[in-house]
């Protein structure tokens, strides 16, 4: 049994159709794995418990002015410094 030419032709398209919707599935199913949310910035907090909850940020504590009994400079949320990268040797 041959197979034309066109037949052969027309074979090969399908399956290299097939091939590109098989590979563009996968490839969308990882971007969306990838577009997960990420958490909250560390500076976009407000509340000590919520900051404090994460291991990942701290809270510094609001200073007052020892006279007036003002606010000096509000308390607020930062991130934990990251640790240096060790060398290799």
């Amino acid at each position: 049994m041959t197979l034309g030419s066109m037949k052969v032709l027309q074979l090969s398209a399908a399956a290299l159709l097939l091939s590109a919707f098989a590979y563009g599935g996968v490839s969308a199913a990882e971007k969306k794995k990838e577009a997960a949310p990420k958490p909250a910035a560390c500076n976009t907090l407000k509340a000590e418990a919520g900051c404090e909850a994460r291991q990942d940020c701290t809270w510094v504590a609001a200073v007052m002015d020892k006279k007036s009994g003002k606010e000096k400079r509000r308390a607020y949320c930062r991130a934990k410094p990251k640790a240096p990268a060790k060398k290799k040797t």
